[in-house]
């Protein structure tokens, strides 16, 4: 035994430095195992895709909002997709296209539909025009589009842009416009603010477009944009305004009173006239100048002419206009009238010094006359003034208040409980601080009025019958509650618990007095009856006695029976 293992041990190691492909010819088997294999798993792979379905493709340049929302859709309707290669498109199986279409669009999937400036991207030579600006504006729209829907309360947006072409005339210009249809959220609204901006946000990406000019429009077709209503342009921010203002003088007015005559004891109302108005108001005054000396000179002109020794010539031409001037008899004094400045009519004393200066100078020189011309032309600035006041809109035109104040509690001769007029001093106290309180402006036009009047109590309600009384109808139903618990509790123990403990915890009797109770006592036995029942009771004990004798006897002829019944009996029991 042990040369044959020691001889095995050498020809295993021998057949393991064999190469494999001596293996392989000294088992011929195995490459008809592994052929048998590579063929089944040809023929099953040729299987599967024979099998694979047919992809086609279910949409195509979509965004990557509507892209994302596709695929969460087809993942929930479990249907199989791929992408195409780069991304561009998303293939579903050909026998499941169009229901997933319609599926898709029950849901309103693919959003899509709205292009941004990406479509000038791809501009085709030659192309017109027109063409060019339909699509400029079909840019446009798209991208104020998402623009709107980025909006957290807005789900889908569209917008259509009126846009004018220019005219080189002034009256044929127009102005654009534009409309917004716009599709919210379940259970989202928009409220004015947000309309308003959403109205300036279109305007402000088109040229020249008013935020008046843009109509917004929601998915059930209500407006809201909605136009001001009447002249004064009230809107419902004004209202607020209007109403913020009036309770806020309500609570300064009731908290100033408050601490004097009591919480409950003051009502006040106040109505405040608003000015919305918004004023812009320029002045230019011009006024004399009434002081010369204060008055600023813009320029100044002088002109000076002087003649001395010649007597200019005069008379009447001919021989005697040659003739010598005579001699002057008096000097010349006088300032000439020509002389005189042309600033407003006035006489500037340097000018007349120096013309009587000249004149002086010329009589005692003794040379014949003399002429002197002097012109001043003064140019003083005009006195002007501008102002420009800008009133804004919010402003208070007028107030009117009603203030009612209780009448004081005080008892009365009888010692009961009344009611008492506040003084006039006092009353007069409350006037003057709500006067300070609503800042009281007669030339405003404000209206004051308070009233000291006692005020009504709450009228008694109606006593209400014993059996409409919240209290007693309260206690009926606790009442009625206790009590059909209880009906409830006593039929379950009469009607089911207590026949079930008499039928289960009754002690067996005897047949003897089972059947004199059922005769009764006052039922009596003829003698033939009695003798057939106690022959039937022997017959029945007799029948006792031969069945025990016959156990006896089977138990001593064959025990593994018996045996056999006592333990199926004490299974039975268990």
């Amino acid at each position: 035994m042990a040369a044959n293992s020691s001889a095995n041990r050498t020809n295993l190691a021998g057949d393991k430095k064999l190469p494999l492909l001596e293996q392989l010819r000294a088992n011929p088997k195995l490459p008809m195992m592994v052929g048998a294999s590579l063929a089944v798993a040809a023929i099953a792979a040729f299987w599967l895709w024979s099998r694979a379905p047919d992809y086609r493709v279910l949409y195509s340049n979509l965004s990557d909002r509507d892209g994302g929302a596709i695929i969460a859709s087809l993942q929930q309707m479990n249907i199989p997709y791929k992408f195409a290669e780069g991304g561009g498109a998303v293939l579903v199986a050909a026998e499941q296209v169009h229901e997933a279409r319609l599926r898709l669009a029950s849901q309103g999937l693919p959003k899509g539909g709205s292009v941004g400036f990406e479509l000038m991207d791809n501009q085709k030579f030659g192309v017109s025009q027109f063409a060019e600006q339909v699509n400029y504006q079909r840019a446009l729209e798209g991208e104020l589009a998402r623009s709107v829907e980025s909006i957290s309360a807005v789900e889908a947006a569209r917008i259509h842009l009126a846009l004018p072409k220019p005219s080189l005339f002034v009256r044929d210009q127009q102005k654009p416009s534009a409309s917004v249809v716009i599709t919210l959220y379940h259970g989202r609204s928009l409220d004015d603010g947000q309309v308003s901006a959403i109205a300036h946000l279109v305007s402000s990406s088109v040229p020249e477009l008013n935020a008046k000019n843009v109509t917004i429009v929601d998915q059930s077709g209500n407006l809201l944009s909605t136009p001001s209503t009447g002249n004064r342009g009230l809107d419902a921010s004004q209202l607020k305004y209007s109403q913020e203002i009036e309770q806020s003088y309500i609570r300064r007015i009731e908290a100033i009173l408050q601490p004097i005559v009591g919480a409950a004891n003051v009502r006040a109302q106040v109505a405040a006239d608003i000015d919305f108005s918004t004023v812009e108001h320029t002045d230019e005054k011009y006024s004399p100048n009434q002081d010369p000396s204060k008055a600023a000179i813009r320029s100044q002109q002088s002109s000076d002419a002087n003649q001395q020794g010649a007597t200019p010539p005069g008379g009447v031409p001919g021989a005697l206009s040659n003739q010598p001037p005579v001699n002057p008899t008096a000097p010349i004094s006088a300032v000439p009238a020509n002389q005189a400045g042309a600033a407003g009519g006035q006489v500037n004393p340097a000018v007349a010094a120096n013309a009587a200066n000249a004149v002086s100078s010329a009589a005692r020189s003794g040379g014949g006359s003399s002429n002197v011309r002097r012109d001043v032309t003064t140019n003083y600035e005009v006195d002007r003034s501008i102002s420009h006041v800008q009133q804004s809109a919010g402003a208070i035109k007028r107030l009117s208040v009603a203030v009612v104040v209780n009448y004081r509690g005080a008892a009365n001769a009888q010692g009961k409980a009344g009611a008492q007029a506040l003084p006039p001093a006092e009353m007069e106290q409350v006037k003057n601080l709500v006067k300070q309180a609503m800042g009281y402006s007669a030339e405003r036009g404000d209206s004051l009025n308070v009233v000291n009047s006692q005020f009504a109590g709450e009228a008694p309600e109606p006593e209400l019958p014993v059996w409409r009384q919240p209290d007693n109808v309260e206690l009926a139903k606790v009442a009625g509650k206790y009590l059909l618990l209880g009906i409830a509790a006593l039929w379950l123990w009469f009607g089911i618990l207590r026949p079930l403990l008499r039928r289960y915890l009754q002690a067996p009797q005897p047949a003897a007095a089972g059947t004199a109770a059922a005769i009764g006592p006052k039922q009596q036995l003829s003698p033939e009856q009695l003798k057939l029942g106690e022959e039937a009771r022997q017959r029945a004990a007799d029948r006792h006695q031969d069945n025990l004798q016959h156990a006896q006897g089977l138990a001593t002829s064959d025990p593994r029976l018996v045996a056999t019944v006592i333990k199926n009996w004490m299974g039975n029991n268990e």
